[in-house]
């Protein structure tokens, strides 16, 4: 940073103290704003680390961005592999901001279109898990487009945090910095889980009847994944034990992969047993009742019927405390088929029983926030019958609260 800003560091407060930020600017008429956002970032703590699209040179001039944030302008890739160098290695950005972003950029980034150096870099940081936040700046009509709105929605899934314009004269308005500064605030990861082994389960497990045939649960696996990358984003040493899923888990996480209830159980007894976690994070929806598998397939031509004998599974989260007495643990609770109240009830009484630290229970039955959806809402209960209610949001946010809530309660490193 040059030296010349050196006066301005941090003068309005610390939040973003050794953050570093990738400002990308697009080809809005509000990218003339975009030097006051910078400024303001940087009175709060922050580095930042400005990136121009081509059709933003034809609005501010690269030169008011390198003077107001200290660093030269990415406005083209070179053989210094900018959106690489920015969003990996010790250069790595800890968010991605791009004020303001048009309605073609976000259109791109949806589509998966790199071919400007903003979109390399998001394309490159989404793939690194770096928190974006967009800034939309357009007309009114553009931002109500059906197409930017399904884009829109599609980015959203995806965890992409978006600060909604301000519609008035006929135009989207880019928001006021003091709400983007906000939002990144809000996004920033803090590094409350540094320096903290998390185990984390996820996914279902399966149970054969034959080679063939299985019992299983329809669990996508996502709020455990989101779980994870969160712990990580926090500076956590993550290990996810999971059964067979296809979402995305953290490449830098370890990773054990398990098939049944008992193989899954007996991974984390063994990880609980040889390393000293601080967090126990059991989003796993293991089968509950197991057969006695066939050795070959069951031949529906000679049998019309079939009863089978199950036997229950062991309980995971029953016996994680028993283990490791001084692990936090946070069990999740799905139900379906009571009212709200019992519902609660059931999920208290299950903290209990598995001494838990926190559970967190939703019902599985709302097919908003049911099995495989990208949304989740949950309650979060306390030993003490606490609840706080997490209303309905991305998976990634709610995995957001809910660590939060984790944070709140776990004993300060300097006390362990």
């Amino acid at each position: 940073m040059d030296e010349h800003l050196r006066d301005i560091v941090g003068t309005d407060g610390d939040e973003l103290k050794d953050r570093r930020i990738l400002l990308c600017v697009t080809g809005s008429i509000s990218a003339y704003r975009a030097p006051d956002i910078a400024r303001l970032l940087i009175r709060h703590g922050a580095e930042v680390i400005p990136v121009m699209s081509d059709m933003a040179e034809q609005i501010i001039h690269p030169n008011v961005l390198e003077w107001a944030t200290g660093h030269p302008v990415v406005t083209k890739l070179t053989g210094r592999i900018e959106h690489v160098e920015y969003t990996s290695g010790l250069s790595k950005a800890d968010l991605m901001l791009i004020a303001p972003c048009t309605a073609n950029t976000i259109s791109k980034i949806a589509s998966g279109v790199d071919d400007t150096p903003v979109t390399s870099c998001i394309s490159s940081g989404l793939g690194a898990d770096i928190p974006l936040i967009i800034a939309p700046a357009m007309r009114a009509t553009m931002y109500e487009q059906p197409i930017v709105k399904e884009n829109v929605r599609k980015l959203i899934e995806l965890g992409v945090v978006f600060v909604e314009p301000m519609e008035e004269e006929g135009k989207a308005k880019l928001a006021a910095p003091e709400r983007i500064l906000q939002s990144v605030m809000d996004e920033i990861p803090q590094k409350d889980f540094e320096g903290r082994k998390v185990l984390v389960t996820v996914g279902p497990t399966i149970e054969h009847i034959d080679p063939v045939r299985i019992i299983t649960n329809p669990s996508s696996g996502k709020m455990g994944a989101a779980l994870a990358f969160e712990a990580l984003r926090r500076g956590g040493s993550i290990t996810v034990v999971h059964g067979p899923v296809q979402v995305p888990l953290p490449k830098q996480a370890r990773q054990i992969p398990v098939r049944s209830t008992k193989e899954m159980y007996e991974a984390v007894m063994q990880e609980l047993r040889s390393v000293n976690y601080d967090v126990a994070i059991a989003t796993a929806a293991p089968a509950d009742y197991a057969a006695l598998p066939e050795a070959r397939k069951i031949p529906t031509t000679q049998k019309e019927s079939l009863l089978l004998e199950l036997k229950a599974t062991p309980k995971i989260i029953d016996e994680i405390k028993h283990v490791k007495p001084d692990v936090f643990l946070l069990a999740f609770r799905a139900q379906t088929g009571s009212t709200p109240e019992a519902l609660l009830s059931d999920a208290y009484d299950r903290l209990k029983q598995a001494s838990a630290n926190l559970i967190a229970v939703n019902d599985i039955g709302r097919s908003d926030i049911g099995f495989g959806s990208d949304f989740n809402e949950v309650t979060i209960i306390d030993p003490e019958g606490t609840r706080k209610v997490l209303p309905r949001s991305t998976k990634r946010t709610i995995a957001k609260q809910i660590l939060n809530e984790v944070s709140k309660r776990l004993t300060p490193a300097k006390e362990r």
